[in-house]
């Protein structure tokens, strides 16, 4: 009996000691085949232009070919979904933004379950811009601010939908002020825009990005950033937080997650690689160019900062009782 005892705890290590070898090879020939960055966001938009830039530097850093996938839709989390249930073999890489820490406080059940994902890196962080049309009556952001306090719900402000980080950043405006502003949802940033030029609407909380030439040309006026610190994009227009809100901060972020279990060696290859390129001369001009400040993190670090975002939004969600329209 102890015999073959022996004999099957000798074969069980020896099938142990097989597949573990099997499985070392496997991870130190990685990648062997081309990486997918998924963008749960259409084409065209900051995300899947930020993420192109990165593709293009990651792949020859890893010897492989990036391929970046569009799959937008609820929000982002079709994509992010697809990610979260793809094999964990570092071949499937979610490059997401701030509506993946709204998300689960505006859906009643998410695609796919917490813990699925992994923060891989934080990428980029762009801030927002007030925007007003050109000849607005509102010279700077307190009167704006005056305007809401004397006639409360005549002052409205658009955005790119309920669960955009536009939305958000101008309700979290509101809740720290107290004001009574009324909310105008598009289908999209673009055509708020268009209407806050054309007076329609009263201001947006608008990326830098597309703001910016537009302030530029004198077809929008900038009234405060979002970002603790001034935009390089913007030098002239202050901060929330220097003018109005201490301590006020929202970012339009950028990151990179992949499914739970991904072998540790491929997670540390692919995160020194999206660093090192986000380290490069060249590529920080191209973020910049687009409204960004390339970050790269530690995977610890950008847990830590989701950490802090999940709260805040939680908290704005709930006080503004906001729901996907």
């Amino acid at each position: 009996m102890s015999t073959l005892s022996s004999s099957s705890a000798s074969r069980r290590a020896f099938v142990a000691a097989l597949a573990l070898a099997a499985s070392s090879l496997a991870q130190a020939a990685w990648p062997e085949r081309p990486i997918t960055f998924v963008v749960p966001y259409a084409p065209g938009g900051a995300a899947d232009a930020l993420a192109r830039v990165l593709a293009a530097k990651v792949g020859p850093k890893l010897g492989a070919t990036v391929i970046v996938d569009n799959r937008a839709g609820a929000s982002g989390t079709i994509g992010a979904s697809s990610v979260a249930k793809a094999p964990a073999d570092g071949y499937t890489v979610l490059y997401d933004a701030t509506p993946y820490s709204i998300n689960p406080h505006l859906f009643a059940k998410m695609p796919y379950a917490a813990g699925a994902l992994q923060p891989l890196s934080l990428v980029s962080l762009a801030p927002n811009v007030i925007i007003v049309k050109a000849d607005s009556p509102y010279k700077d952001v307190k009167d704006l601010i005056a305007k809401a306090k004397a006639e409360p719900g005549m002052v409205n402000f658009a955005s790119g939908g309920a669960g955009t980080v536009q939305r958000l950043a101008a309700e979290l405006f509101r809740q720290q002020l107290g004001l009574d502003m009324v909310h105008v949802p598009y289908k999209s940033g673009g055509p708020a825009i268009t209407d806050v030029m054309g007076g329609q609407i009263d201001f947006m909380f608008g990326t830098v990005a597309a703001s910016a030439p537009l302030i530029g040309a004198g077809k929008l006026r900038g009234l405060a950033v979002s970002a603790p610190q001034r935009s390089p994009r913007l030098p002239g227009v202050p901060t929330i937080a220097e003018t109005v809100i201490p301590g006020y901060e929202v970012y339009e972020w950028n990151g990179m997650f992949i499914p739970a279990g991904t072998p540790p060696d491929v997670v540390g290859r692919l995160q020194k690689a999206v660093v090192e390129s986000l380290q490069d001369e060249e590529i920080r001009k191209r973020f910049t160019d687009l409204g960004a400040q390339p970050i790269g993190s530690t995977a610890a670090q950008f847990a830590d900062y989701l950490k802090k975002e999940d709260a805040k939004w939680r908290e704005v969600v709930r006080k503004g009782n906001i729901t996907i329209d």
